[in-house]
C-alpha cells in the first residue's frame, strides 16, 4: 500500500477520532462503498427469488448464479483500469473517478433494464443485462480500491476501509431487505428500477471527489531483472507484443513466482487448494438460499426482515468477534473455529428442512448462526490472506487471492439447483455442510506444517 511521507516540519502526532473519520474522503468512501454493495445481491440472492417467483426451475437459477464469476476474474481486466485513459472522460475526472463513473453508469443501464424484462419470457434478454450489472460492479470496485489507496496516507487507511465497509453493509441490506419489501408492495419492476437509481449515488459521489494526486509507484528489483530477461529473449516480436507480455510477466507471473519461492511448491500448492476450498459451503449454498425460503412458504417480508436485514446485522457482530479471535489465536485458529462454526450452520439448515414448515423463530434461530459463523470465517480469512502476501507484491498478490476464493465456490454453485432437486433440501445442505470438511483438513495440516515450511522474514505470517 502507498504511504505518504509526512511532510517537513510536520509533528508525528495521532489523529483524533473526530478528525479521522471527518475527512471529506474518509466520508465519501461511506458512499463509494455504498455504490459497490448495492449490485451484488441484485444480481445474485435477490435476482433468485425474483426468478424463483417466476417460475424458473432451480437447475436455471442456480447456472444463473455463474453471472457472479465476473467478480472472481475481475483481475484480468484490473490492468486495464489500472492503465487506459479513457478518452475525453480522463482530461475531465482523471483515470480512477474515469473509471468509476463509466462502471457506475453501466451498472444503473443494466439494473433498468432488468427491470424493464420479465422473466417468465425475456430470460435470455435478462441475463445479459445481469452480466453487464455484474462486469460494471466488478470494474467499479478495481477503480474504488485504487482510488481508496492513493487518495489519502497510511494514518487514514483504516478509517478509509471501516468508512467502505459500512456503506457496504448498508447497501446489502437495501439490496436484499429493502428490494424484497419493495418487490412485494409494488412488484419487482418498480424495485428494481428504484435500484437503479439508488445506483446514481454513486455517480453523484464520483462527480464530487476530488482525484487523487499521481503517486509514484515503488520498483522491485527482481521482478524488472525477470521483465526485462523476457523482452531481450523475445526481441523479435513486435513491440506492441512484447509490451503486452512485459506487463504480463511483471504484473502476474512474478507475484506467483514469488509465492512459490517463498513457501516451495508442495506447500504453496496446498495453501492454494485450501484458499479455494474455504468458501464452497456458504458461496454454494448461497445461490439457492432464496429459493428454500421461499419453497418452505416464507414471504417475501419475512425473508427481508431475517434474512436480509437481520442476518447482515449478525453477520456485523459476527465479523467484529472473528477479529477479537484473530487477534487473540491468530489467524490459523481462528479458521479452525471458524470453518467448524460454518459446517454446523449449515446443518441447521437441513435441520429447518426437515422440520417441513415456515418458523420464523426457526428461521432467526438458523439465520443468527449462519451469519455469525459467516462473519468470523470471513474476518479469519481476510487476516489469513494477509499475511500470505509479500509486503513487496501486496496488493497483487491478494487480488489473485480473493478472486482464487470465490472462483470455485461459484464455479460449483452453478450445479447448485440439481443437486437441490436430486438430494431434496435436507440433503442439499448435508453436501454444502460437507464440502467445508477438505479446507477444514488442510487448515490443521497447514497450521503444523506452515510456519517451519516457510522462509523465515520473506512475507508476514498469517
Amino acid at each position: 500500500m502507498p504511504t505518504d511521507p509526512a511532510p517537513p516540519g510536520a509533528p508525528n502526532a495521532p489523529i483524533g477520532v473526530f478528525g479521522l473519520y471527518a475527512h471529506p474522503r474518509v466520508a465519501a468512501m461511506l458512499f463509494l462503498g455504498f455504490s459497490a454493495g448495492l449490485p451484488f445481491l441484485l444480481v445474485f440472492s435477490t435476482l433468485s427469488a425474483w426468478l424463483a417467483q417466476a417460475g424458473i426451475e432451480r437447475g436455471t437459477i442456480g447456472l444463473l448464479s455463474w453471472v457472479g464469476i465476473t467478480y472472481s476474474i475481475k483481475f484480468f481486466w484490473a490492468p486495464v483500469v489500472d492503465r487506459l485513459r479513457l478518452p475525453l472522460l480522463f482530461s475531465l475526472l482523471g483515470r480512477r473517478r474515469s473509471w468509476m463513473l463509466v462502471a457506475q453508469l453501466g451498472m444503473a443501464g443494466g439494473l433498468a433494464g432488468l427491470a424493464l424484462h420479465d422473466p417468465a419470457t425475456q430470460l435470455a434478454t435478462m441475463v445479459w443485462f445481469a452480466l453487464l450489472v455484474a462486469f460494471g460492479s466488478a470494474t467499479q470496485d478495481i477503480a474504488i480500491d485504487a482510488w481508496r489507496i492513493e487518495a489519502t496516507d497510511l494514518s487514514r487507511q483504516g478509517a478509509m476501509s471501516a468508512s467502505y465497509q459500512l456503506g457496504y453493509r448498508i447497501a446489502l441490506i437495501v439490496a436484499g431487505a429493502g428490494c424484497l419489501y419493495l418487490a412485494a408492495e409494488h412488484g419487482w419492476r418498480v424495485a428494481y428500477l428504484a435500484m437503479a437509481g439508488l445506483a446514481l449515488v454513486g455517480v453523484l459521489t464520483t462527480l464530487l471527489v476530488p482525484e487523487p494526486e499521481a503517486r509514484a509507484r515503488g520498483s522491485q528489483p527482481e521482478a524488472e531483472a525477470r521483465v526485462l530477461a523476457w523482452v531481450e529473449r523475445n526481441a523479435h516480436l513486435p513491440q506492441a507484443l512484447r509490451d503486452a507480455g512485459a506487463w504480463f510477466v511483471g504484473a502476474v507471473v512474478c507475484p506467483f513466482l514469488d509465492f512459490f519461492q517463498r513457501n516451495g511448491l508442495q506447500l504453496g500448492i496446498a495453501i492454494l487448494c485450501f484458499v479455494g476450498l474455504f468458501r464452497l459451503t456458504d458461496i454454494t449454498m448461497g445461490s439457492m438460499a432464496n429459493p428454500f425460503y421461499l419453497a418452505l412458504g416464507y414471504t417475501l417480508k419475512q425473508v427481508a426482515a431475517i434474512a436480509k436485514f437481520y442476518g447482515v446485522v449478525m453477520s456485523i457482530v459476527g465479523a467484529f468477534l472473528g477479529g477479537i479471535a484473530v487477534a487473540r489465536w491468530g489467524a490459523s485458529r481462528s479458521l479452525m473455529v471458524g470453518g467448524v462454526l460454518v459446517i454446523v450452520s449449515n446443518l441447521g439448515f437441513a435441520g429447518l428442512a426437515m422440520h417441513g414448515q415456515a418458523s420464523v423463530t426457526g428461521l432467526a434461530l438458523v439465520i443468527s448462526g449462519d451469519n455469525l459463523a459467516s462473519g468470523f470465517a470471513g474476518s479469519a480469512f481476510i487476516a489469513y490472506l494477509s499475511g500470505l502476501t509479500n509486503t513487496a507484491y501486496t496488493a497483487t498478490q491478494y487480488a489473485l487471492f480473493s478472486s482464487l476464493f470465490t472462483l470455485p465456490g461459484k464455479l460449483l454453485g452453478g450445479a447448485s439447483g440439481f443437486v437441490s432437486e436430486a438430494l431434496g433440501w435436507p440433503g442439499f445442505f448435508l453436501y454444502t455442510s460437507a464440502l467445508g470438511l477438505p479446507a477444514l483438513a488442510l487448515i490443521l495440516w497447514l497450521d503444523r506444517h506452515l510456519q517451519k515450511s516457510r522462509s523465515p522474514g520473506a512475507a508476514r505470517g498469517p
